[in-house]
């Protein structure tokens, strides 16, 4: 690829994007569950995952300068692997793995939006974590540009809120509760840094708009490496507040809406409800734009036979996984647990981003990449993900069946459609030969 092309995104455009595809609905909706499991030591949680993001950065950033395409991840490892049942797997693993992350936003969304409510009930949690993929998934069919077109203004939003609640919020800290005599054990940091993986998870966004960043040789490593160090810098200081600020209690009886409990002590109610209002607004906002991605990798992936032919069809000129994608991710979002959500799409994406290292260190020399860095990305990757299952295991179980389950469908589905499209093939073979 040349140095330097006439494309519409600059360099703060590219940092924007993966600034918002990781400060979207993740921080929200994980946070509590990383302070419940780490305690005084959350901050090291948040590092741990972002080292893991940072050597991962790298493997994107060298394979997007060759390799740009709207397919991100999904064109890196077919040039590395070839388009075969492996392959082809973990790219179903990497579509489920956005339904997952769905559901997480979607659960997110509904338990910051019941404290808005008096009274809390089953009933009023599903109904809002329905709503909240329901809505998003008619706008995508109808006008999603509607969302689309004002994005940047609310990455602007949730970056001045949070900047407001550290602000404020510093003079509340109390070290002591950050103090190593207050850090969970080891066994429990590092899988909670995987467990909150997820909340990093957006920068390879930008992989996918690599075709129209100006100047990508330069400002596509640029754009990897300042988003992932920012948002590694803006998760430490909220996870240095809302453990030096929230008593413990409150923490475990608010653990799915801590940021807002981290609001109070400074700003009171209003910054309580403004923080509130923020991650709702930021979750319906990152659930839109995933539903919108996953439809259209699923269209990707369906013309390259790798998911049924009804993903390529189209409903009111959207492609129709938008309803698929959305019916999925709402069976997902009620029968799941904040947690286990957690577990399975942070264990989900460091598969896949260990298969994106690996098709790096594969592909090091046409990339003109240093092997090291992304040989330690594969190996730091896969012993994350065995780090974090072998903790779920204990734990949470059924979330650790779960995804083993997610990823035994993904395989056997992905043969399924190799054995119909070799069928289909050989009886196109003998009509012709007829």
């Amino acid at each position: 690829m040349s140095e330097k092309n006439e494309g519409s995104i600059s360099l703060l455009g590219a940092v924007s994007i993966g600034i918002g595809g990781m400060v979207g609905g993740g921080i929200f909706a994980v946070l509590g569950v990383a302070v419940s499991m780490a305690h005084g030591a959350t901050p090291l949680a948040f590092i741990i995952a972002g080292i893991i993001s940072m050597l991962t950065a790298y493997s994107y950033a060298k394979l997007s300068v060759v390799f740009p395409s709207q397919g991100g991840t999904v064109v890196f490892l077919d040039q590395a692997f070839g388009r075969d049942s492996l392959t082809g797997g973990f790219n179903f693993v990497l579509w489920l793995s956005y339904l997952v992350t769905l559901a997480l936003y979607a659960t997110a969304f509904a338990s910051y939006a019941e404290t808005f409510f008096s009274h809390q009930s089953f009933f009023l949690h599903h109904t809002l974590i329905s709503a909240a993929i329901i809505l998003p998934s008619l706008l995508n069919l109808v006008g999603a540009e509607i969302i689309s077109r004002s994005e940047t203004i609310i990455v602007v939003l949730k970056l001045v809120l949070l900047a407001v609640v550290i602000a404020s919020g510093i003079a509340f800290i109390e070290p002591d509760r950050l103090a190593v005599s207050n850090w969970a054990p080891v066994s429990s940091i590092i899988p909670a840094g995987m467990v909150i993986f997820v909340a990093y998870e957006g920068f390879e966004l930008i992989a996918n708009s690599a075709e129209d960043i100006k100047n990508p040789a330069v400002n596509l490593p640029r754009a990897f490496y300042l988003s992932v160090g920012l948002v590694i810098a803006l998760y430490v200081l909220v996870a240095v507040l809302t453990v030096g600020v929230v008593p413990e209690d409150v923490i475990a009886s608010a653990k799915d809406y801590v940021l807002a409990e981290a609001a109070r002590p400074a700003l009171g109610q209003f910054g309580f409800s403004l923080v509130g209002v923020s991650a709702m607004l930021a979750t319906f906002s990152a659930i839109n734009a995933t539903i919108y991605g996953n439809a259209r990798l699923g269209f990707i992936l369906a013309k390259e036979k790798e998911l049924p032919e009804i993903m390529e069809r189209k409903v009111w000129n959207q492609p129709s996984g938008v309803l698929i994608v959305g019916a999925l991710s709402l069976l997902m979002a009620n029968f799941l647990d904040l947690q286990a959500i957690s577990v399975i799409a942070s264990a989900g994406f460091l598969l896949i981003f260990s298969g994106v290292n690996l098709a790096g260190f594969f592909l090091a020399e046409k990339i003109k990449a240093r092997k090291t860095p992304m040989l330690v990305g594969f190996i730091v990757c896969l012993g994350a993900l065995v780090t974090l299952l072998w903790r779920s295991a204990y734990d949470n179980p059924e979330a650790c069946w779960a995804f083993f389950a997610f990823i035994a469908a993904s395989f056997l589905f992905e043969a399924a459609m190799g054995k119909l499209n070799s069928s289909k093939i050989r009886a196109w073979h003998e009509f012709r030969k007829k």
